[in-house]
């Protein structure tokens, strides 16, 4: 069952970097500029090893369902609530994204983001363009000696808790997950001690039930008077209607929102939010990540992810698979098995490979509350027929051979 899927199929405008990596690894790309819909990718899919996607495409169950060729799936950006993780857990395909890549691009924007809403210059900006002078202090403050709320200390929260030090903000954070302060930044024991106390709120959380309408009418009511909220993190972490009252009763003195419960699926499509039009509201599309910078770096980090999971198996970085990277054993195929973690399953395997008389150099096994994915080196030729066999095991879910 030696692995003959070479082909991938990038969409969504992935950086062409990522097409230029894998050509050279020798495998065939395809591109396609737009998010192709349910119905799209089950034509397009069967024709394909692996699929590279960025946050507009989504891949359902009834996707993976119907498509039996696909490896692994790469979303070249950092979230992956757009892909069905546990379909594609068992369908032994492995996902990847780039949790690291773009993180200076969204601390950025924060930063550029919280400066923006103190000085009132979207407002003033388009005043200015429209021919109208406003030139007050009256409203515009610095952010110096400010305090800043980061819900969410991960990756970006952490980036922009240093930046907003190095300007002369205080920074407190608070997270689900006990996390280490950098600099001199404080622990909040609660959300609403951190919106209570903070001047800037920013939020920084994956899209999970737990963080659904995060910010609703009680959380924006326990935020000071005047004070500013900015989401670069998932659309549906506050209600929106809630947070227009809160401006238009200039509880909330401004907000900066990048991501957005119900997104255009292109740039042709149009874009309406109940947001519009209100004052001091910085309102950009999705944008965070979006840097040259950026989406090179993805490109490469998620590039060198399907390099290794395609020509080695390795699922070091998998965000639904058992990570195993197991050193490639010189003259020896490599078969890769994903099967149900059930009890004697590696038993079978090994019995298989006993009796077909073939060595094995290296083995590892790892596993989690459902799957086991299995890397084993063995010296045959008949690694093809050892795969084949292999998979027709009851509880084993997919496998193939590299070399």
């Amino acid at each position: 069952m030696k692995d003959q899927k070479t082909r991938i199929l990038l969409v969504e405008n992935i950086h062409p970097v990522a097409k230029e990596a894998l050509e050279k690894e020798g495998y065939q790309v395809d591109l396609l500029a737009h998010a192709p819909s349910e119905e799209e990718l089950i034509k397009l899919l069967p024709a394909y090893g692996a699929l590279g996607i960025r946050s507009k495409t989504e891949i359902t169950k009834k996707v993976l369902d119907a498509v039996q060729s696909i490896n692994t799936i790469g979303c070249f950006c950092i979230g992956t609530n757009q892909v069905d993780l546990v379909a594609a857990k068992g369908h032994g395909i492995a996902v990847f994204n780039a949790p690291h890549s773009n993180t200076r691009s969204v601390a950025e924007l924060v930063i550029a983001e919280m400066i923006a809403l103190s000085r009132q210059l979207g407002d003033r900006n388009t005043k200015a363009h429209e021919g109208e002078w406003v030139k007050s202090a009256e409203g515009s403050k610095e952010v110096r000696g400010k305090t800043l709320g980061i819900v969410g200390y991960g990756h970006i929260g952490s980036q922009v808790s240093v930046l907003a030090e190095s300007m002369g903000l205080k920074v407190c954070f608070y997270d689900a997950i006990k996390k280490l302060p950098l600099g001199n930044a404080r622990v909040m024991a609660t959300l609403e001690e951190l919106l209570q106390e903070s001047d800037f709120v920013t939020l920084h959380v994956p899209e999970i039930p737990e963080t659904m309408n995060m910010i609703g009418e009680k959380e924006l009511s326990q935020m000071k008077k005047g004070s500013y909220l900015i989401n670069a993190s998932r659309g549906t972490v506050v209600v929106i209607e809630a947070l227009v009252s809160a401006l238009k009763a200039k509880h909330i003195a401004g907000c900066a929102v990048d991501v957005f419960p119900v997104e255009p699926s292109s740039n042709k499509e149009k874009f309406s939010s109940p947001l519009q039009g209100l004052s001091n509201v910085i309102l950009t599309p999705h944008i965070g990540g979006s840097t040259e910078e950026a989406q090179k770096n993805i490109g490469i980090e998620v590039a060198e992810s399907f390099r290794r999971f395609l020509k080695i198996g390795s699922s070091s970085g998998a965000v639904n698979f058992p990570n195993v990277d197991l050193p490639v054993k010189q003259g020896t195929s490599r078969i890769l098995n994903v099967h149900r973690n059930e009890p004697g399953v590696l038993g079978e395997i090994n019995g298989i490979i006993s009796k077909a008389g073939a060595n094995i150099e290296g083995q590892f096994l790892s596993t989690d509350d459902k799957i086991g994915y299995l890397v084993m080196d063995v010296h045959s030729s008949q690694a093809d027929q050892l795969a084949t066999d292999i998979n027709k095991l009851s509880r084993s879910i997919r496998t193939r051979v590299v070399s």
